[in-house]
């Protein structure tokens, strides 16, 4: 009698357990639970992770103005965005960013200079030339240290400048007299292209650290406020900065 009435209820408990295991596996996956994919070699790899990106540095000018380093009134440089590895050597990417910009003439007779805040939104992908044994294996601990890459991307910059006379960064006992802005729409967009270099340190399994330094082209003359509109400049070229970064990647879901 005993033990028929534990069959049932033994029963019962195992078909919980069941249960209560397929849950779990299910909800934490390990690795061979993850898609698989293979390269041209016919080479096992996994996808990810996604990392969050956080960045600070400086912006650098180069148009009209100026483009030494001498003439640049440097401003900060920030950064947030959102990375993740979709083969061995590529990763795709989208990153917002803040940075002002300022330079003085290198003309003294023009006595030119400017100030610019900006606001950019971009795409990318970046590209590893050499092989992560980690990209093909995991844990991520067998990853390389250091990895460099290249970045190339396109994206849409919302720019704000304000030109004066003068040779001096505005602050302090020195307020410019602003001129006249050469449009009426500030702040505008423009379209920007970026191509980059950087190098990634692994410093965890779910942190990195990167220093990348970049160089964006813009449809615009007028990231400065001053171009042939209002005779500022006799030069139509478009204006272009760059931005040398710190980063830390974080990714908190490796494994």
């Amino acid at each position: 009698m005993i033990l028929r009435s534990f069959l049932p209820a033994a029963a019962l408990l195992l078909t919980a357990a069941a249960t209560h295991s397929a849950v779990a596996q299910s909800a934490d996956p390990g690795p061979e639970r993850r898609p698989r994919h293979y390269d041209r070699q016919g080479r096992l790899y996994y996808r990810g992770p996604m990392r969050f990106t956080l960045g600070g540095g400086v912006g650098y000018y180069n148009g009209d103005l100026t483009s030494s380093l001498a003439d640049q009134f440097l401003g900060p440089s920030l950064s947030a965005g959102m990375l993740y590895q979709f083969h061995p050597h590529w990763q795709v990417g989208g990153e917002v960013s803040y940075l002002q910009l300022g330079a003085k003439d290198y003309l003294p007779e023009r006595d030119l200079a400017f100030q610019g805040k900006n606001g950019v939104g971009t795409a990318f992908v970046r590209w590893e030339p050499l092989r992560d044994p980690g990209a093909y294996s995991l844990p991520a601990g067998q990853s390389s240290i250091i990895k460099p890459y290249l970045k190339l991307g396109v994206g849409l910059a919302l720019y704000s400048p304000k030109s004066y006379k003068g040779t001096e960064r505005p602050g302090g006992n020195f307020t410019p007299a602003y001129l006249e802005p050469e449009r009426f729409d500030y702040p505008a967009l423009a379209l920007v292209l970026p191509v980059g270099v950087g190098v990634t340190v692994r410093l965890t399994s779910r942190l990195n650290a990167t220093i990348e330094g970049s160089y964006s082209l813009t449809t615009t003359d007028q990231l400065d406020d001053i171009s042939p509109a209002l005779g500022r400049s006799s030069s139509s070229l478009n204006d272009n900065y760059g931005q040398l970064e710190l980063k830390l990647e974080y990714a908190p879901w490796a494994r």
